[in-house]
């Protein structure tokens, strides 16, 4: 995950970064810090916001020649439709 990426994720889900902080048992200047692109979280602050990103109902798009990005799961952040 980019941290364009994270910012637009949350965007997506409508949360904060406070919301995702919690949601991933993060601090949140681990979250404000990579979002603005000071820092890279260790492996597993960063494992644990793209599986609270992705639990709120996005997904991320890898990089593929067309450039990373993000969707909004179909049907809603249980999968469904």
């Amino acid at each position: 995950m980019t941290p364009d990426q994270c910012r637009a994720a949350r965007g997506l889900a409508n949360i904060s970064q406070e919301e995702l902080a919690k949601a991933a048992r993060v601090g949140l200047s681990t979250v404000r810090n990579f979002e603005a692109g000071r820092s890279v979280p260790v492996a597993n602050n960063l494992a644990a916001m793209v599986k609270a990103i992705e639990d709120a109902g996005v997904i991320l798009i890898p990089e593929n020649g067309g450039g990373a990005g993000v969707r909004l799961r179909k049907g809603g952040q249980d999968g469904a439709g």
